[in-house]
Order: C-alpha cells, then structure tokens, then sequence
C-alpha cells in the first residue's frame, strides 16, 4: 500500500518536535559553561509530537491492515508485522544505552537499572525505574509501552467479525481510562494504572479518522487548510498554558490539535504527485521511528564534544544537534532499520 506522503510529512515533524523538546535542557548546560544566556523555545508545546505520533498510530493500523479484517489467521500476521516492525530498532536502542551507561555513566540523567526493569524493557512491559517513575531502561521507550498495549488489542479485536473490531478495541481502552479515571488508581498491578491514562484514546481517535478516509471523506482546498490550522492554533493554545496541565488537559490540547492535523493530512486528495521539500520531509517520516530513538545519543554526544572542544555556542549546538539527529536517524533507517525488519519479517514466517 503506498504510504501518504502528507501523513510521512506529519510524522517528520512530530519527531522533529520531540527531538526540539530534548535539546533545549542541553543547550542551556551549553550555554552556562560559556556563561551565555539561552531562552528555552515554548512556541509551541512540543511533546505534543507524542501526541501525534499516537493519533497517527490509530490512523496507520487501520488504512494499512484493512485487508486483514475478517480473514482466518489476521490476528497473528498482524502482530508479526509489528514486531518486526517495532523490536529490532527499539532493542539495538536500549542496549546502546545499557552500554552507554556502563561506559559513561555521568553521561546519562538515570540511575542503574535493575535487573527487573532492563527485562520489562526489552518486553514493552510498563516497570518503575530506580527513580521511582514508570518507564524503561531507555526512557523514551514509555510511549513504546503504550503502542504495544494498543497493538494487543488491535490484534485481538481481528479475531471478532469485521463489523466489531474497531469498536471492541475502542471500548476497551475507554474502559480502561474510564475506570481509572472514575475510581483512581485500580486495585490491580502496575501496568493496568499506566495503561489507563486518557492518552491512550488518542489511539482510537486516529482510528476513528481511518474509518472516515475508507468511507470516502476527502477534504479539498480551504477546508482541509482551515482544519490544518485550527491544529495550529489549538498546540499555540496549549503552549501558553491553556486548559492546564493535569492529564486530562493535556490530552484534550494536545490530543485534540493531533486529531485535526491527521484530519487534513489523511483525508486529503490523491494522485498528485508531490513537490520535491514534500518529498524529502516525507523521507524523514519514512525514518520518524528512527529520528524518535536516536536523537537523544546525537544530542548529548554533541554536547559532550562541543564541550570538551571548547565550542559553546547554544545556538550553533542546537542546529547542529537538531540536522545531526535527522542524518543520523536516515543512516539508521537505511542502514540497520530496514534490514533488520526484513529479517526479522523471515525470521516470523511472515
């Protein structure tokens, strides 16, 4: 299935915006060594990438395995696509940073992990870390925790009829936030408390979105541009505080302006082929996944290096930094990503 080229651009830019998120700490470390002021940047609020990412990952499960639906034997073909899809990167991730660790522990912000957490990782399984926070041995992995969880049920729901699958997997997970939401933490182990955080309904939006595309919905000029906008101008909202900070909040912000962005990216027309800056933002989402997991070892391999060469500029570290983490992550994509999927794709039988 050909990708749309409009979606790639948005996932581009979702990474680019969490990669934004995560230089800004270290060039203001850059700065001080220099004795130079840096003012953070809060245009916009730019972990709402995550948000994106996960109204995208709705739309995607959906428009890429609608020919599954109803087929004997879905289910499993399924998740061996996305593991194959998922695994192999996320794994070489976390055990560069186990290495990363033990070689240069002051390098990195967290505390040895243990045993327990370093296998929850590598399993997707949501795990308190020895700072006390619920996350993986390589931090960025938490929204990972939450793709998982979504692709279990999505698997699950191919096993029902064609007409419940959307609408199984959907309930499920308001379920699971409606009870956490309703009751405060349930009386049930760990990860069922992580899972049910309003954020996972962002899944079931991009799928929402997904059914109005296959249903013929195509927004076209001024529509499509005013839906992009409003996005916009409901993240700018967010940045300045708006709706507050509680998860709820955050979720109705941000979730909402991902919502209308992958709108006016998904629902748009078709067999036009696209200007060439299209392109090549396209090719940077086709390596989205990668920009997501590397840039934080570009990031503070830079700075380390600029530090010791005594070049502390901020703003020549964090453009530095920010072109750095996108050719590292089309290196990676092309380089290990790829292949790797493929093999692993054999490995399953798949």
């Amino acid at each position: 299935m050909q990708p749309i080229h409009s979606i790639q651009v948005l996932r581009a830019l979702a990474a680019f915006m969490v990669a934004v998120h995560h230089v800004q700490p270290d060039a203001a470390i850059v700065a001080a060594r220099a004795g130079l002021p840096f003012a953070r940047s809060d245009l916009l609020p730019w972990m709402a990438g995550v948000d994106i990412f996960f109204v995208v990952s709705g739309f995607i499960m959906v428009h890429a395995s609608r020919e599954l639906f109803g087929r004997p034997g879905a289910a499993p073909s399924f998740l061996k696509r996305r593991l194959a899809r998922i695994v192999p990167l996320y794994w070489a991730m976390t055990s560069l940073f186990l290495l990363v660790g033990l070689a240069m522990p002051a390098t990195l912000n967290s505390g040895v992990p243990g045993l327990g957490q370093i296998l929850a990782s590598y399993l997707f399984w949501p795990a308190v870390s020895t700072q006390g926070v619920v996350q993986p041995v390589y931090s960025l992995g938490w929204t990972l925790n939450y793709e998982m969880l979504f692709y279990a049920l999505f698997a699950a729901g191919l096993l029902l009829p064609k007409r419940w699958t959307l609408p199984a997997v959907a309930l499920v997970l308001a379920v699971l936030v409606g009870a956490e939401s309703l009751t405060g933490p349930l009386p049930l182990p760990l990860p069922f408390g992580f899972w049910g955080q309003p954020i996972v309904l962002e899944f079931a939006a991009g799928m929402g979105i997904a059914v109005l595309r296959q249903r013929g919905l195509r927004l076209h000029g001024l529509s499509r541009l005013a839906i992009a906008a409003a996005g916009v101008a409901v993240l700018l909202a967010a940045a300045q505080g708006a709706g507050g900070a509680d998860g709820w909040s955050l979720v109705l912000w941000r979730g909402g302006a991902a919502v209308l962005l992958v709108l006016a990216a998904a629902c748009g027309r078709e067999g036009i082929a696209p200007v060439r800056p299209v392109r090549a933002l396209a090719a940077v989402g086709d390596a989205s996944y990668a920009l997501y997991l590397v840039h934080p070892f570009v990031i503070r391999g830079l700075r380390e290096a600029m530090l010791r060469a005594g070049l502390a500029w901020p703003h020549l570290y964090v453009a530095l930094a920010l072109a750095g983490a996108v050719l590292a992550a089309l290196v990676l994509h092309h380089g290990l990503e790829r292949p790797a999927t493929r093999l692993m794709r054999r490995w399953l039988g798949h």
